[in-house]
């Protein structure tokens, strides 16, 4: 298994466990544990592309905020601004974590896992294309 199947197989997994806690009903906990679940499938997310780009494309990023510019250019995500606010809110919760904070990431949680299942079908069709660069 390379590591790219092997990120695959994780993301989907941590992908599907945070859609598991999006169906609870919300509670203090059930908050705190759907965050966490942010946290590593966002991880997972930005190394799934790091993986995807280097193995599939020949293409090296180093930080999630440049992987998510490749993946953008090669058509694994939209271009769509959540991206960018998921690497800072991902950064906050290491840094900054306040029951403010909890609150609104959990609200915008739905449309997080939304751009997160975008990226898992893109990757599952390996047809990526370079969309914005010429040739």
């Amino acid at each position: 298994m390379t590591k790219l199947d092997a990120l695959k197989k994780q993301f989907s997994s941590a992908l599907g466990r945070l859609e598991e806690i999006l169906q609870e009903e919300k509670t203090t906990i059930i908050r705190d544990a759907s965050v966490t679940r942010f946290e590593f499938t966002f991880d997972l997310s930005w190394k799934l592309m790091r993986a995807f780009l280097e193995e599939r494309k020949g293409i090296t990023c180093v930080s999630p905020k440049d992987c998510i510019r490749e993946a953008f250019h090669y058509g694994a995500i939209g271009d769509d601004p959540v991206w960018t606010e998921m690497t800072d809110w991902r950064n906050a919760i290491v840094h900054e974590y306040s029951e403010e904070f909890a609150n609104d990431l959990f609200a915008k949680l739905p449309e997080i896992f939304a751009a997160f299942k975008k990226l898992e079908e893109a990757i599952k069709k390996e047809s990526l294309t370079d969309t914005t660069r010429t040739p």
